[in-house]
């Protein structure tokens, strides 16, 4: 992973594997968004100790779960998860990418997906989907775009948040080597 990223501010930011410590951060980051954004479905900002126990899940699970931090202060993060909880799905994870919103269009979330993606090669997982909330996202769906997603499909209003009907929208990324040789392990 880099040590280091030098955002268009001139803050360093550096991308690390987030830490327990972290989760109070990353509880509050996830809140504001559940409260006021549509990334999430959710309607209830969980616990710090819910998100907690998410992240225990994760990191038991080998999935990357890293963090975005500046002088010491967490701006963002990012994590890997299953797809879906079948075994046939083992080698297929979710992303999730959430910034502090004083940290939005800086560079920061581009740099958290592009480690993100690495570490997901690296530990041998095969395809990267995105579940973006509303095809209103722009800024999400050509975040994705601009590092090797392709747009799969639009649900149409499958969610209702903040008083409206809400897509999701589909993207799917293949991490190397694919689909091109057998999974990792088979059942």
């Amino acid at each position: 992973m880099p040590d280091a990223y030098e955002s268009p501010t001139a803050d360093k930011i550096a991308i690390r594997p987030s830490a327990e410590e972290d989760i109070e951060a990353i509880a509050a980051i996830y809140a504001y968004h559940v409260l006021n954004g549509i990334a999430s479905f959710e309607t209830e900002p969980p616990t710090p100790d819910e998100m907690r126990s998410r992240w225990a899940v994760l990191i038991g699970g080998n999935y990357p779960h890293l963090v975005a931090d500046q002088r010491g202060r967490v701006v963002g993060y990012a994590y890997a998860g299953p797809y879906r909880p079948r075994v046939a799905y083992r080698d297929t994870v979710e992303n999730s990418v959430y910034l502090r919103i004083d940290a939005i269009a800086r560079g920061i979330g581009r740099q958290l997906l592009k480690t993100l993606v690495a570490e997901c090669k690296t530990r041998g997982f095969r395809q990267m989907v995105a579940v973006v909330g509303d095809s209103g996202n722009a800024a999400s769906i050509r975040l994705h775009k601009r590092l090797g997603f392709r747009l799969v499909r639009v649900l149409r209003s499958v969610g209702y948040k903040h008083g409206r009907w809400l897509d999701t929208v589909l993207l799917q990324r293949e991490l190397a080597p694919g689909d091109r040789v057998p999974p990792r392990s088979t059942v």
